[in-house]
């Protein structure tokens, strides 16, 4: 068995009816690649021989009463792909609309926390055609956060599809294997009465990491605060209608704009972040005066020995979304990027894995009892949260379908319900935006605006170098 390490487990407890916990992506592909031709069942067969070599798909959560710890995946003996994989077909005229409404509705729908965590949806009928005689297909694969972050989201995808159409599937893996409610209880007893310990460690990191925040906020060296982000209007409770829309851009067109500047991929993906909301939000006259703040999931999978599937850490930043003039706001936006990431190094990169490892169950109630009764539409933790991915950048093909575009999509919380996902894949840039639909009815008018943000930028009279 494989138990959830803290960080994993508390997107178990914190999930609600109105707040599923799963990450989604929307993925558009050429079928006209696939050697023999698409069916539906050739579809099928392919993908059940991969999964094979996919424990995370094949497993389940098992808990017991008497479990002091975190739930375990085992191996579910009674795997079924029948239960996972669902064929629909979209409303004419199958367009982006269309596309989005279904895959909107998909991401409403919470998990069955009986069977291993994840589904995907076949979607026939994009733009009007018929896959089975070379159209587009796409598809809408959900798995919960609590089995993957986006790393190891991204990995699951490079074994789930090939750099050739016609690449033989890779050779099985075995799973996390069985557990009796015995050895889960023994297991979690184990791990309980070992926190003492290790809230020892975790202490002197925490109060260092306090000093050193403390000193570099009067220094002016330190991130943006939490707390200190103004209200929008997507800082409000959220019920689980969930809508998306998704945009596509040249990731060589980014790359000219972080050379030109000077800066990061990641401080070009914020900038147009930043300027799509400006705009999104002017348009609706509820821009604030202040600027935006964004929590921004870090990897630290390159630099943590802790258990568990998510190996994340975040920084808070500011999207200077004051700055009325593009190239100045990614001026801005890259000196504040660059003094929270040497923020979140100095106070350590795993010290968020630590404390969940530390809290208890009990804890992550007391938590969710807090959040409940804060009012975080008119104090939010932070505006929203911007993830971005790296993906391949060769040709990639899911079950012999070239991948034309794959757009991932976060999770909302209660008092931040706009998340917006980029992953680089192929030369372009997929952006996944996903929010409440009580919120905001139609995100495309956003979707759109990414690319007139990187024509501004493209196009921008400011002095590249101060």
């Amino acid at each position: 068995m494989e138990r959830l390490s803290g960080l994993d487990a508390s997107f178990l407890y914190f999930e609600s009816p109105s707040q599923p916990l799963h990450v989604c992506s929307v993925v558009e592909l050429d079928t006209s690649t696939i050697p023999g031709g698409y069916t539906f069942d050739r579809f099928r067969d392919d993908l059940a021989l991969r999964i094979k070599a996919l424990p995370e798909f094949r497993a389940k959560l098992v808990d017991t009463l008497l479990n002091l710890d975190h739930p375990v995946w085992v191996e579910d003996k009674d795997f079924h792909l029948s239960r996972h994989l669902h064929r629909i077909g979209l409303p004419s005229p199958g367009g982006r609309r269309e596309l989005a409404e279904v895959c909107g509705h998909i991401a409403s729908m919470p998990l069955d926390r009986t069977k291993p965590l994840w589904e995907m949806w076949v979607l026939e009928g994009v733009a009007d055609t018929d896959a089975h005689e070379g159209g587009p297909l796409a598809l809408m694969i959900k798995v919960h956060h609590a089995a993957v972050d986006g790393v190891t989201a991204a990995n699951l995808l490079n074994q789930l599809c090939s750099p050739e159409a016609d690449s033989p599937p890779p050779d099985p893996v075995d799973g996390p294997g069985d557990a009796t409610p015995l050895g889960i209880a023994v297991g979690g007893l184990v791990r309980f009465l070992t926190r003492p310990v290790q809230l020892a460690k975790v202490l002197p990191t925490t109060a260092s990491t306090i000093f050193t925040t403390v000193n570099r906020a009067r220094s002016g060296e330190a991130m943006a605060a939490p707390f200190t982000a103004p209200p929008t209007l997507f800082n409000a409770g959220v019920t689980a209608e969930r809508n998306i829309a998704m945009a596509q851009l040249d990731l060589e067109a980014v790359k000219r704009v972080k050379n030109r500047f000077d800066v990061k991929v990641n401080d070009v993906v914020l900038a147009l972040c930043a300027g799509a909301l400006r705009e999104f939000l002017r348009d609706r006259g509820q821009l604030p005066d202040k600027p935006l703040v964004a929590m921004v999931p870090v990897s630290v999978h390159d630099r943590s020995d802790r258990p568990g599937r998510n190996q994340v850490s975040g920084m808070f930043c500011s999207l200077e979304t004051h700055i009325e003039d593009p190239g100045e706001r990614l001026r801005a936006i890259a000196k504040a990027n660059s003094l929270a990431k040497e923020h979140s190094s100095a106070i350590g990169s795993t010290l968020l894995l630590d404390w969940t490892q530390v809290a208890a169950r009990v804890v992550f109630g007391f938590v969710l009892g807090l959040v409940a009764h804060t009012p975080l539409s008119r104090t939010p933790v932070h505006n929203l949260i911007i993830s971005n991915v790296a993906g391949p950048q060769t040709k990639l093909y899911g079950l012999g379908a070239e991948i034309k575009a794959l757009y991932p999509l976060g999770p909302i919380f209660h008092g931040s319900g706009l998340n917006i996902t980029v992953m680089s894949l192929s030369g372009k840039l997929n952006v996944g935006i996903l929010s409440c639909r009580q919120l905001v009815d139609d995100l495309w008018d956003l979707a759109d605006r990414f690319e007139i943000e990187l024509n501004n930028l493209l196009g921008s009279r400011t002095r590249p170098h101060v």
